[in-house]
């Protein structure tokens, strides 16, 4: 893997999860695991409910709510016009 990345001209860093009730918290090869106070109670990932949150406006559109489309290239349009749409409904509230 490292080899084709410096083939291509990538800079690669590997990562591993100290263990696997820990989320959030990486730790670079050969490095030594920190050790984490576990805490009790729900807590969202910084990232994931943006992702989340773009996979339920995605949603909203009825031809987007499935995926039976046969080839990928046409769900990425429909993806784009998706977020199209959104972004100019926004627009159009903000003027």
């Amino acid at each position: 893997m490292r080899e084709v990345a410096r083939g291509l001209g990538l800079e690669l860093e590997v990562v591993a999860r100290p263990y696997a009730g820990v989320r959030g918290v990486w730790v670079r090869e050969g490095e030594e695991v920190p050790e984490i106070p576990r805490e009790g109670g729900f807590k969202p990932l910084p990232k994931r409910w943006v992702v989340e949150r773009t996979f339920a406006w995605m949603g909203r559109n009825r031809r987007l709510g499935k995926d039976y489309e046969y080839h990928p290239e046409v769900t990425e349009a429909w993806m784009y016009l998706g977020m199209i749409r959104l972004l100019v409904k926004r627009l159009a509230r903000a003027a």
